[in-house]
């Protein structure tokens, strides 16, 4: 297979802090001998772990982007043991236009890996991603929220893994980054992650759902701040102790039970808001009809008991969308 074309314009391993940019070669229209210049920041000090930290990994989140901005920015690399790989702007592409996938050849990033160096443009950051950053890795934050078709309350998450020890190492860096929820999650369809492909390869690995509905808050963007921070201190790459202003309460997403989904068009008229208890076989949503009056609509009962942990945020929804998702304590 050919090596990968991106090559960054910063050392990956040289002391202090550097900025720069991944580079890949991208011939167009108005280019011929283009690139797509995706930054990141390299913030070395002594000898320690590598933290990778990624954002905008789907370009419609935000609070990754805000929150590694701010790392990037603050973080002194004399308070640093270890290294710090920083890039906010993962799927660089999407995120220059504010969208879920590239609008280069409209690949989602965390269905591509492990990606291919002689693929699309989505496929070549996948592959190295996969072949040059990961294998450099101890522990890695992918940060997520709702974009703008899901809303969720902000939590950090872990995956159930058959790798016991490393599900645990996960968990403690989920608690360690304190958001006001921690989750362990079952993927309903893992195939092509960021997030397989991470743990495939041995990591401890981190992800969240901050918010969603195209934006951030001043509180989710504090949350993830404050996570970054606090998963580079649980490491032993950041001096200082990890902050916990809030206990963070524990809940899963074991199974499918856990996902709710349209099955027809329609206007959707929320009955629960996030946050709130359900018990199975309770109303959640009614879906009305989007073209005439007077007829019934279509009920949306809870699968299980739990929390109302996520919810399809535009009003507006297709058969197959997303409606809701119930967490169990």
């Amino acid at each position: 297979m050919s090596p990968n074309p991106i090559r960054p314009t910063v050392p990956l391993d040289a002391r202090g802090k550097h900025h720069g940019f991944l580079r890949l070669p991208h011939s167009r229209n108005d280019s011929a001998w283009g690139s797509v210049m995706i930054p990141i920041t390299v913030i070395a000090g002594g000898d320690g772990p590598t933290a990778l930290l990624t954002g905008g990994n789907h370009g419609d989140e935000y609070e990754g982007p805000i929150a590694l901005q701010q790392l990037a920015w603050e973080i002194d690399p004399a308070d640093v043991t270890g290294r710090i790989l920083i890039v906010p702007y993962m799927n660089y592409p999407a995120f220059r236009v504010g969208a879920r996938v590239s609008p280069i050849d409209q690949v989602n990033l965390n269905r591509a890996f492990p990606g291919r160096p002689d693929g699309t443009p989505t496929q070549k950051i996948a592959h190295y991603f996969d072949s040059v950053l990961l294998p450099l890795a101890d522990i890695v934050l992918d940060y997520h929220s709702g974009g703008k078709t899901l809303d969720f309350l902000p939590y950090a998450a872990a995956h159930y893994l058959d790798d016991t020890a490393q599900q645990a190492a996960c968990v403690a860096a989920v608690e360690a980054f304190g958001a006001p929820y921690s989750m362990m999650m079952r993927e309903i369809d893992a195939v092509g992650m960021f997030d397989t492909a991470v743990e495939a390869q041995g990591k401890v690995f981190v992800t969240t759902e901050l918010g969603g509905g195209g934006t951030a808050t001043a509180r989710s963007a504090e949350i993830a701040i404050r996570g970054g921070r606090n998963v580079l201190r649980h490491a032993g790459i950041l001096t200082g102790a990890p902050e916990r202003p809030e206990r963070s309460r524990m809940l899963a997403m074991p199974d499918d039970d856990c996902f709710h989904f349209a099955t027809v068009d329609g206007l959707m008229h929320p009955l629960v808001d996030l946050g709130e208890e359900v018990r199975a076989g309770q109303p959640i949503a009614r879906l009305w009809s989007n073209d005439r009056t007077g007829i019934a609509p279509v009920e949306i009962t809870a699968n299980c008991d739990g929390l109302l942990v996520a919810r399809h945020f535009p009003g507006l929804v297709q058969s197959g969308d997303c409606l809701a998702v119930v967490a169990t304590e």
